[in-house]
Order: C-alpha cells, then structure tokens, then sequence
C-alpha cells in the first residue's frame, strides 16, 4: 500500500492571486523569480501576478518558455536567476512555465547537471534542496500544481520526468479567473490533458483507492463542464469545474500515470513538430482505452458511471466523439506526424516512467501497433 501524501497547500477559487505577496512574505522570498512565457505575457495574465508585488520593487521576469519546455530553456533562466540574486520562483502559465520553473528551482539550490536527477537512475539522492516555488496556472490543465512532478526535453533527444516530493510547489494559487476568455482549441487541449490525467490513473496499476476516489471526481466534473468551457470562455461555472478537475488530476496521478503518457512524450519530444501535449493525450488516449480494455473491466466500469455513460458504452468512441466535438484532431497523421517516425518513437516510449504503471504489460511491438493505430 503507498503512503497517502497529498503533497502541498491550495488556495482555490476566484480572486486567489490576490494572495501572492503574502505568501512570498511567508516564504521568506524577497526577490522571487517569475517564470511565465510569451502568450500568457502578451495576454496580460503575467500582470495580474506583478500588479500585487509593487512593494518587491522590480521583478525579474523569464518570458521564453517553450511550449515543450527544453534543458536549455532551463539554463538560460537559471542564468537570470542567479545574476538577479533571486531567492524563489513564481510560475504563471500552463504546465510549461510550471514545469520549467520546478527545474530552475531545483538546479538553484541543488546544482546541475539536470540530467543527474533521472529518478530511473537513481538521481534523487542527489536532491539537496530546491528554492521555494509558487505556481499559479493559466490553464486547466496539466496540474503541475499539484504535482511533485515535472518534464524536460534534454539535450539529446530525451523527454524526462522528474519526480521528487520536494518538487511540489510551496504553494499553488488557482484562480479560475486567470482562464476566463482561453481560446477554444486551448481550453479544448488543456481540458483533455486533464481528463487523461483522471482516466490514467484511475486505470493505472497499484492500490491507492483516494487517487481513484480524486480521479473519479475530476472526471465527472470536467466531462459534463469541458464542452461548455470551450464553447463559452466566460462560463464561469464551468471553468471553475475544469480548474478542480485538472488539479484533481494531478492530486490523482500520484499513483502513477500510463502508455498514452508514454506515448505523448515520445512524440512530443521532436522538436521540429512542436505538439502540444494535451492535444497529443487526446488524440491517442483511444487506442490506448481500445489496447488496456481486457484487464480493466471493474475499472472502465467506474469510468463509465463517471462520465455518465451506459454501462455497455465504448470509451474509446466516447473520448472520440468528444474530440470532433470540440475541435481536436482526429488522430496523430493530422498533427503531422508521419508513420516513418514509428521507430523512433517506440524506444523512447517503452523507456518512459508512466509505461512502468500502465495497467497491461506493453512493450516495443505493443507501441508500435498503438502508434500505428493512432494515426
């Protein structure tokens, strides 16, 4: 049986962000770091954090974030960290700048190279400290604030995850009204990424019945709320729910995630295609239902009454219909991958941390068949 850790304090409802200042106060921060990126800044959303922080004089801000967030991205803000006499980090954004932030946090205190922190390889006894971290996300989606997680694309080709209790922010303030007026398609990604997030770990192997119990209420919120969002982008209501989902989410996928995760980062790796995660999680989440369907009979059933479906319903047509419906592609070949990408894909995948708690054996053969199905 795990531990049950439920990781790291959440201020949740609207007008959140308003308690920055004292929480860096809190944190004994004085020149905290924001990471965020270019989107989020040219929206104004990054203002909303900086408009509270009058009294911390100028703040120093790293806005080049990647949509896949690489080791150099990492270097490059670390460098600014340092020369700017930074004690902490706040990241405002979707998982990117949350992601990228947890990396600078952890280098800031602990040192590089990044790469020795691989937890495959035993790099978390490496770990010496890691500066505080604030999260704010703009998205509902990843959950990263609520995750002891992050992902990186190093240098040689790799996209790794990095998992260390200590890498949970010091505080997360989700405010649902820093996603009013997100753009359809980005509501439409982010909120799959979140509904992926609840369904893996639902289904992914080991006992924790509370990850369930949260997935399983992520998924009843988001699935009646994510059409709604992106078809509004001021319902109110219905961008509260999808916040809560994706926290839910990740509070979940502490008991680990699956081979559509595996499969995402394998493909979301190559740099010269530039996928979005989320999006790539909806769109292969199918054949992954359709491949783990024979040893999850209790599980799929749970999901069913979720999402308040028939209990004969065919999830993998479900999460189809669901994507035509709010705009995402219909398989992989229309984000541009190519099927000679196959075998490049398939060790990265096989190697991947979620492929260990995927609830059916899979290896190289298995994503090979699944990437082709995907297409």
């Amino acid at each position: 049986m795990p531990i049950l850790n439920y990781g790291n304090p959440i201020r949740f409802d609207f007008g959140a962000v308003k308690h920055l200042p004292d929480a860096l106060a809190k944190l004994a921060v004085s020149r905290p770091l924001l990471v965020t990126d270019a989107g989020v800044r040219a929206a104004g959303l990054a203002d909303r954090a900086l408009d509270s922080l009058g009294a911390f004089g100028r703040i120093p801000i790293y806005d080049q974030t990647p949509g896949n967030p690489t080791e150099d991205a990492v270097m490059d803000a670390l460098a600014l960290y340092q020369s700017e006499g930074c004690d902490g980090v706040v990241c405002i954004g979707g998982g990117s700048p949350m992601d990228l932030g947890k990396a600078v946090a952890l280098l800031a205190l602990s040192g590089g190279p990044l790469d020795q922190y691989d937890p495959l390889k035993g790099g978390n006894k490496h770990v010496k400290g890691v500066s505080p971290l604030i999260a704010i996300p703009t998205t509902s989606g990843t959950g990263s604030e609520a995750s002891m997680g992050f992902v990186i694309i190093m240098n040689d080709g790799r996209k790794l995850t990095f998992a260390n209790p200590l890498f949970f922010p010091k505080l997360s303030l989700c405010d649902p009204e820093l996603t009013l007026g997100l753009p359809p398609l980005t509501t439409a990604a982010t909120g799959m990424d979140a509904m992926t997030h609840c369904i893996e770990a639902i289904l992914a192997s080991g006992d924790n019945p509370p990850a369930d119990g949260i997935g399983l209420d992520g998924l009843w919120r988001g699935w009646r709320h994510l059409q709604r969002a992106v078809e509004d982008g001021s319902d109110r209501k219905a961008r509260w729910e999808m916040m809560m989902a994706s926290t839910e989410g990740a509070l979940a996928f502490v008991k680990g995630l699956g081979a559509v995760h595996s499969m995402s980062h394998a493909a979301g790796r190559i740099k010269s295609l530039r996928l979005h995660h989320g999006t790539l999680n909806a769109v292969i989440l199918p054949t992954v239902l359709r491949f783990n369907e024979s040893v999850c009979e209790v599980q799929y059933g749970r999901i069913r009454q979720a999402m308040g479906l028939s209990s004969t319903a065919d999830l993998a047509q479900e999460v189809e219909r669901m994507n035509a419906a709010i705009g995402l592609p219909k398989g992989l070949a229309a984000m541009g991958v190519s099927a000679e990408l196959i075998n490049d894909m398939v060790p990265h995948a096989v190697s991947d941390l979620s492929t260990r708690t995927n609830p059916k054996p899979v290896g190289a053969d298995d994503y090979a068949m699944m990437f082709r199905a995907a297409m």
